[in-house]
C-alpha cells in the first residue's frame, strides 16, 4: 500500500468552557474524519520532547513522527529552515533563524563587541514588515575574522542567516530574548570549546555591524518601528543524514507550504510539490493542496501533506477560528475517502492550547485508515485514546505505518 500522511499543526487542544468543555477538535462537525476514525484504526500520541524542552517543538516532534530519533538525527532548527527558503547548505555551515525587529534607538552607539545586551527589544517583528528584500541586500555577504554570512529572506520579518567558514559551533545561544520589553541577549558559547568561543564572538561582531547598518539605512529612517536590528535563535550545524528512500526504500514526497516543513521534507531526501495559492493560514487553498497529493500518490510511494493553520489560531488564542479551520479541513477531506490501496494516517505533531495560548503536552489523536477498523465513533482526543492503537510515542508511528502497509 501506498501511504498518506497528513499532519495538521497544532492539531490537538485541551477542553474549553465556551466550547461545551470540548476542544476545537471535539466541537467541530467533522463527519470526514469520523468516518476515518469509525474505520480505521486510533489512538493517542504522546509527541516526542527533549528533557530540556518545556513543551514539544514542530521540528523535533516531526522528525520524530517520520521515524528519526531527534536524539541522533536533530540538526537544529536553522537548518530546516534554511533549506526551506532555498539555501543550498554546506558541510559545517551553521544556520540560524532571524527576526528583522525594533530595539530601542537610545542605545549608545557605536558599542564595543559584546555590548548589544544594553538595547531593550519594543518589537520582535518590526511591526510586522514584509518589504525587507532592501535590507537584506543590505547585509548579505559580509565577512568578519575570515566567516562569511549570508542572509536570506524567509517571509515577512523572518529570515534565515548562515555562517559559512572554518572553526564554527553550532553550540551557542540565541540574542533573542523572546519577549518585548527584554535587553538583547549577548550571544555566548555553551560549553568551553574553542569553535563555540569563536562562534559567539565572529557572531557577536556581525549583529553589530548588522545594527549599525540597519539603523542608518533609508528603509528604516521614517518608521515608527524600523527593523533595526536582527534577533537570532536555532542555531543548528549542516551535515547530510540517511534519506527516506535510504531508510525506508521508499519513494516520498513532502507537500507544504512553510519553510520549516519544507526543508525537513527536502533534508530527509523527500520531493518537493508546490501547490498553487498555499499558505499557512486560514485563506489557505486546501483544495488545491488535497488534489496536489492526490496527484502526487500516483507517482511516489508516500506523501507528507502538511497543514498549519490550526497551529496559528491556537498560539493566537482563538479557539473559534481553530474549530472553523479544523471544519474547513474536513469539508476538503472528502476527495480521499475513495482511494484505493493507500493507508491515509492523520494525526499532529503536537498539540496548541488556546488557553494557554502555546504549544503545549497533551497528546494528539491519531487514525489510520486502509487496514484494520477498531469502531470510534468521532475523531477527537477523548474518543481516540480508546482506539486499537492505544496511546503510543511519537517514534513509534512509523513502524506502525510500515506494518499496516506491509513496507
Amino acid at each position: 500500500m501506498k501511504t498518506l500522511f497528513i499532519i495538521i499543526d497544532g492539531l490537538g487542544d485541551r477542553p474549553i468552557p465556551k466550547l461545551g468543555n470540548k476542544t476545537p477538535l471535539e466541537s467541530a462537525k467533522t463527519p470526514n474524519l469520523d468516518f476515518f476514525a469509525k474505520n480505521g484504526i486510533c489512538g493517542l500520541i504522546q509527541p516526542f520532547q527533549f528533557s530540556w524542552q518545556k513543551y514539544p517543538t514542530s521540528d523535533i516532534s516531526h522528525l520524530a513522527l517520520f521515524g528519526y530519533n531527534p536524539k541522533i538525527y536533530y540538526l537544529g532548527r536553522g537548518p530546516y529552515e534554511a533549506v526551506g527558503v532555498g539555501i543550498k547548505l554546506k558541510a559545517g555551515d551553521i544556520a540560524l533563524r532571524a527576526n528583522f525587529a525594533t530595539v530601542d534607538p537610545e542605545g549608545v552607539a557605536p558599542r564595543p563587541y559584546g555590548a548589544s545586551g544594553n538595547l531593550k527589544v519594543i518589537d520582535r517583528r518590526a511591526g510586522r514588515v514584509e518589504k525587507t528584500h532592501s535590507l537584506v541586500k543590505a547585509l548579505n555577504g559580509i565577512t568578519t575574522l575570515g566567516v562569511k554570512f549570508l542572509i536570506k529572506k524567509s517571509f515577512g520579518h523572518r529570515a534565515v542567516l548562515i555562517l559559512r567558514g572554518k572553526n564554527l559551533s553550532e553550540k551557542i545561544t540565541d540574542s533573542d530574548p523572546h519577549e518585548v520589553g527584554k535587553r538583547v541577549k549577548k550571544v555566548l558559547p555553551k560549553n568551553k570549546s574553542k569553535e563555540a568561543t569563536f562562534t559567539a564572538k565572529v557572531l557577536n561582531e556581525f549583529l553589530e555591524k548588522a545594527h549599525l547598518i540597519l539603523k542608518n539605512h533609508p528603509l528604516n529612517k521614517k518608521k515608527r518601528l524600523p527593523a533595526n536590528y536582527l534577533l537570532v535563535r536555532g542555531a543548528g550545524k549542516f551535515k547530510k543524514i540517511p534519506s527516506f528512500y535510504q531508510k525506508y526504500k521508499l519513494r516520498a514526497a513532502c507537500v507544504a507550504r512553510g519553510a520549516l516543513y519544507k526543508g525537513l521534507g527536502e533534508i530527509l531526501g523527500m520531493k518537493f510539490v508546490k501547490a498553487k495559492r498555499a499558505t499557512e493560514f486560514l485563506n489557505t487553498n486546501l483544495k488545491g493542496k488535497f488534489e496536489t497529493a492526490k496527484k502526487t500518490l500516483k507517482k511516489t510511494d508516500f506523501v507528507f501533506l502538511h497543514i498549519k493553520a490550526a497551529d496559528t489560531f491556537g498560539e493566537d488564542g482563538n479557539f473559534y477560528g481553530k474549530k472553523a479551520f479544523l471544519e474547513k479541513f474536513d469539508k476538503n477531506l472528502k476527495i480521499f475517502r475513495n482511494l484505493k490501496n493507500v493507508l491515509i494516517v492523520i494525526t499532529g505533531d503536537h498539540s496548541t492550547c488556546s488557553m494557554l495560548k502555546s504549544h503545549c503536552k497533551n497528546p494528539v489523536p491519531i487514525v489510520m485508515y486502509g487496514k484494520k477498523k477498531n469502531g470510534v465513533e468521532k475523531f477527537g482526543e477523548r474518543a481516540c485514546q480508546k482506539g486499537g492503537l492505544g496511546k503510543i510515542k511519537g517514534l513509534d508511528v512509523m513502524p506502525k505505518i510500515l506494518a499496516l502497509a506491509k513496507r
